[in-house]
């Protein structure tokens, strides 16, 4: 267990690396796709008009930076068997609501082998340029709650917590950036091949689906700019420790091992496709 918390530590900060400013050096960039389905300026950065978003001068996002140094990043616009085709791994952060024939999509992609790191917040606090209502704002609440009870999974809002930026351990490797983050619950009545477990408070879900596997975070304050140079370093390496737990290895307080299947809690598997193709997002 010891080495494999030593494993994690090294790979979280290999991915957590900025950029050198020698852009001639060599670097190992993977030509497996890291795709990416978010409302947050993570690939394309907040702007008035698509004209203003192509010439826009300005550094991308320092997640969008940081994992281009290993992997080429695939933006999508909706989730469909095209869409996700053959790529192993996704990255989903506070995602629009899906629709029935997307959540269809993506649980049959996970459940087929494919690796999904899913950051969903029930009171998202990165600031934007837009009005409330304005469709180019990004998600104020993640609505998935279809997808979510198809693993098992229910996500709950405590209005009552204080607001503020505070970290949330990680394991031993990290520690997470969080803001009114919510918590999961594990549930009954989804699929018949699902085991999760959860970790740091809850602010954190690990599944098995089929023959893939799922990390998921109930917060997004990770992808907001830090107020300084360390509290910017522990975000990436953040990130970098939660893109190693989802797409390099499957491990921690999270982790669900193929034995736990039938051990952990399994679903009951009275949710099939069909009635989540029908069921209205909300």
């Amino acid at each position: 267990m010891a080495a494999l918390v030593i494993l994690v530590v090294v790979l979280g900060v290999a991915w957590s690396g900025i950029v050198r400013k020698d852009e001639g050096a060599a670097r190992a960039v993977s030509a497996d796709p890291l795709l990416l389905f978010t409302s947050l300026p993570i690939y394309w950065a907040e702007a008035p008009d698509l004209a203003a978003t192509l010439n826009d001068t300005a550094q991308p996002h320092w997640a969008r930076r940081m994992i281009e140094t290993r992997r080429v990043v695939r933006p999508l616009d909706t989730l469909d068997a095209d869409t996700l085709g053959e790529a192993h791994d996704l990255l989903m952060a506070q995602p629009r609501p899906l629709s029935p024939a997307e959540n269809v999509a993506l649980d049959s992609w996970v459940a087929g082998g494919g690796r999904l790191l899913l950051f969903a917040d029930p009171a998202l606090t990165v600031q934007s340029a837009f009005a409330l209502g304005d469709r180019r704002r990004p998600q104020d609440i993640v609505l998935l709650s279809p997808i979510l009870a198809r693993w098992g999974l229910r996500l709950e809002f405590d209005a009552e917590q204080a607001p503020g930026e505070h970290t949330v351990a990680l394991g031993n490797e990290a520690a997470i950036a969080v803001n009114l983050a919510g918590r999961f619950v594990i549930v009954p009545g989804g699929r018949s091949d699902v085991a999760c477990r959860l970790g740091a408070q809850a602010l954190m879900a690990g599944c098995r689906v089929g023959r893939g596997t799922i990390v998921a975070l109930a917060d997004a304050a990770l992808f907001e700019e830090a107020p300084d140079a360390m509290s910017q370093a522990q975000r990436r390496t953040a990130l970098g420790s939660l893109l190693v737990r989802a797409f390099e290895q499957f491990c921690g307080v999270c982790g669900v091992d193929p034995a736990a299947l039938g051990k952990s809690r399994v679903g009951s598997g009275k949710l099939a496709i069909a009635s989540l193709s029908r069921t209205v997002t909300r």
